[in-house]
């Protein structure tokens, strides 16, 4: 490290940089804009628009309903004001406030007037929050404008970005101007590799939209509901206690430990959108260094290095992952590949000690998709298969030993729910076997192309990593006669492994015979699509590229020119992402709900909840927000009340009968009388709880809540006292390295 002084001008300089650039920030904030839609920019099926762009409906379309409505928003609770300036000849049409497929606010449209102006407050956060104009099928209804204002802002995303800019500021100031330290020039030219490369693969995110991928609208669900269950008390987050209407849907069997950043956004008020944004973001940064700290534990070349960071953090995969599919679970699985490569190569012949990448790697794969985990620990078993005799013979299972046995410590606090509900509770988990799995093969012609998302069943390795594995042909054919090392054996290792899964990902393949086969058709069904296989054989080309560019005798002399030139294939991934027609923010000057401010509540994507993890019978139509009784006649429900995963309904019974609460009764719930009695809790009609009533014309109250399995509990004390003997040793280390500089010097 390098230190010169600053001079107090450039000091100066900088505090005013930093000053005039939040206040530019603050200035740009648009979380209090109202959202403001014209009669013709609201969503409606009939009829028709005047030249003021108003809607104008009559009693000529012989209907009454819903004329007109909003999208649907994911909304923070508050205070809220709704304008809507119209024109009606008769009485009867009604503004009406809709959530999760439940009215829960109406107001009279009055044909004397031509404004209504009305507030509304939200006690908790809103998931399908919409406004609906209900036309009473009478006279004219000119709908000339609706706005939609918050009491003090929708979304705190301004204040997000000053607080995230203030903080890098202070870092700077801290570490390169007030410490008078820099860093080295290669660090320098590395880490802002990295950072630009990581921006770069954000950079259409930078739209004013979200992308609409296939499953997008499931992760925001899952991010909506951690938040809601931290807020509810819960640390792990096993319940979603406010999805499905309400009822409750199952979190522990996707995981979700990353998905923890967006949920802390959410409840610091920053709108979905930014949310999902920031961990794209992460996840981006978070591949590029990984794929930095891998490939340079077993490479000394720096144009390998960063070969590798463009090649992996750009590489088409990851892009139809978060723009096409919108699999958010298989994108943060990516960022930990390469370091199960490095460190399955470390543990078997590279350096020992450096066995905790695999528990990095594993862990970090384990916590984000479960299927890719599967991938991880098949490539684990045949690797350690092949290298089987080497491992024995140096004793290398030691490490193989540790690596295993910190990977079940460390996500003991996962695994133990998972597995506690996926044989334990009644869920639907056939519906995961739907794919017929060769269907979904890829035309090889396809692994040639860049990228292109307009085919939502496009897929691809892309001309660069096609040129990786180029590299690796003319090592093995070209270069037999050369000295070979042991890496080079785990390269050809990888580069065959990379071929294999490319070929299984293809129509070449016989799955269609071999599903026949009863145990190939239940792990292929399993894996749904074979296209899952490119993100292990996309990260084996890179590192067979990467490290065999620098290592080639017959390339040496071309050695620049292939680096420049997959560089900037692997830049056509970026131009290749569509973008929208506008290159505009705002439709025009008077429209304050633009593109960018109305889909940050996610209203071009929605809330989704899959089948396969709710209880069995459980459908949308037989979801209900009410107490439901066998016999309205002689139950009377005096009083109910749901505050997460906590209830409490109070009911009189004339006689024997039940009623059943709109919570799904997944295991875990517990319930008790007024007297503290425990209450057995059945299966009611589509998964709701049920309990039988005592018919003595008496006031009873029964009280629900979800408290974790005693299994629960130990298992996240073993993760948690394993973190803290980590970080024990970790500072003990390091103080002793402390006390041991301070001898020598």
């Amino acid at each position: 490290m390098q230190s010169r002084q600053i001079p107090m001008k450039n000091k100066i300089i900088y505090i005013v940089a930093v000053c005039l650039i939040t206040l530019l920030l603050w200035l740009s904030n648009e979380g209090s804009s109202p959202l403001v839609y014209t009669g013709a920019g609201l969503q409606h099926s009939v009829g028709l628009i005047d030249s003021a762009d108003s809607l104008v409906v009559r009693d000529s379309v012989a209907m009454n309903g819903i004329a007109a409505k909003t999208p649907e928003y994911v909304m923070n609770k508050g205070t809220y004001t709704v304008q809507l300036d119209y024109i009606a000849d008769e009485e009867g049409s009604v503004l009406e406030l809709w959530e999760q497929e439940r009215k829960v606010a109406a107001w009279t449209i009055d044909s004397s007037q031509t404004r209504l102006v009305v507030d509304f407050t939200l006690s908790k956060d809103a998931k399908q929050l919409q406004l609906q104009v209900n036309y009473s099928g009478k006279g004219a209804l000119t709908i000339k404008s609706l706005s939609f204002s918050p009491d003090k802002f929708f979304y705190t995303d301004t204040y997000f970005f000053i607080v995230v800019f203030l903080l890098c500021s202070f870092f700077v100031w801290k570490y390169f101007i007030e410490g008078g330290r820099q860093l080295n020039q290669e660090q320098l030219v590395d880490y802002s590799i990295i950072l630009g490369v990581a921006l770069l693969a954000t950079t259409p995110l930078m739209q004013t939209y979200l992308y609409n991928g296939d499953d997008l609208c499931y992760h925001l669900a899952r991010m909506e509901g951690l938040k809601d269950g931290i807020l509810d008390g819960q640390i792990p987050v096993n319940i979603q206690p406010e999805g499905l209407q309400g009822n409750g849907y199952l979190n522990a069997m996707y995981p979700y430990l990353f998905l923890y950043i967006g949920a802390f956004l959410r409840i610091c008020r920053v709108s979905i959108g930014l949310s999902y944004k920031v961990l794209i973001f992460l996840a981006n940064l978070a591949s590029a260094v990984c794929a930095y700290t891998a490939v340079k534990s077993m490479c000394r070349s720096r144009r390998s290095v960063i070969l590798a960071v463009v090649l992996y953090t750009l590489m088409p995969y990851r892009f139809t992952n978060i723009f096409s599919r919108g699999d958010l679970g298989e994108t943060l699985a990516l960022i930990f590949w390469p370091l199960v490569i490095a460190g399955l190569y470390h543990i078997i012949m590279g350096e020992r000690k450096k066995w905790y990448y695999l528990v990095i790697g594993f862990g970090g794969i384990f916590q984000s998709h479960i299927l890719s985990a599967t991938f991880v620990a098949a490539i684990c078993i045949i690797t350690a298969l092949v290298w089987c005799r080497r491992i024995v013979r140096e004793k290398r299972y030691i490490e193989i030993g540790k690596a295993a046995g910190m990977t079940l410590l460390l996500n003991m606090w996962y695994l133990v729910p998972f597995l506690y509900y996926y044989f334990g509770e009644r869920l639907n988990t056939d519906i995961l076997r739907w794919s017929g799995y060769f269907e979904q093969s890829i035309n090889p012609s396809n692994l040639t192309q860049s990228l292109s998302l307009y085919n939502k069943q496009y897929f691809s390795l892309g001309l660069a990593l096609l040129g990786c594995a180029g590299i690796g042909v003319i090592q093995i054919v070209c270069e037999r006669d050369r000295e070979k090392n042991d890496r080079d054996g785990y390269l050809l290792y990888l580069f065959v492994m990379g071929c294999i899964l490319t070929y299984m990902i293809t129509g070449y393949f016989p799955s269609k015979a071999l599903l026949a086969n009863e145990l190939f058709e239940s792990i292929a069904t399993m894996l749904q699509f074979p296209w899952r296989f490119l993100g292990p054989a996309s990260t084996c080309f890179v590192f067979v590229g990467a490290i065999w560019l620098s290592e080639s005798q017959i390339l040496k002399s071309y050695r620049n020119i292939i680096f420049a030139l997959l560089i900037g294939l692997n830049l056509l991934v970026i131009i290749s992402v569509p973008t929208d027609n506008s290159h505009m923010p705002y439709a025009n000057a008077e429209a304050a709900a633009s593109k960018g401010h109305e889909t940050k509540f996610a209203t071009n994507i929605g809330l989704f909840y899959p089948h396969e993890w709710r209880l069995d019978g459980t459908s949308d139509d037989k979801l209900t927000s009410s107490v439901v009784t066998s016999d309205p006649n002689n139950v009377s429900v005096r009083q109910y009340q749901k505050k997460g995963t906590k209830a409490e309904v109070t009911y009189t019974a004339e006689k024997e009968s039940y009623l059943e609460l709109p919570i799904q009764g997944y295991l875990g719930y517990r319930a008790y009388d007024e007297e503290g009695n425990k209450l057995e809790i059945g299966q009611g009609i589509g998964g709701r709880m049920r309990f039988m009533l005592e018919g003595d014309g008496l006031e009873h109250t029964i009280s629900v809540r979800y408290g974790p399995h005693l299994m629960f509990i130990i298992s996240n004390l073993v993760s948690a006292l394993t973190i803290a003997c980590i970080v024990w040793q970790m500072y003990r280390r390091r103080r002793s390295g402390q006390e041991v500089s301070a001898q020598a010097i």
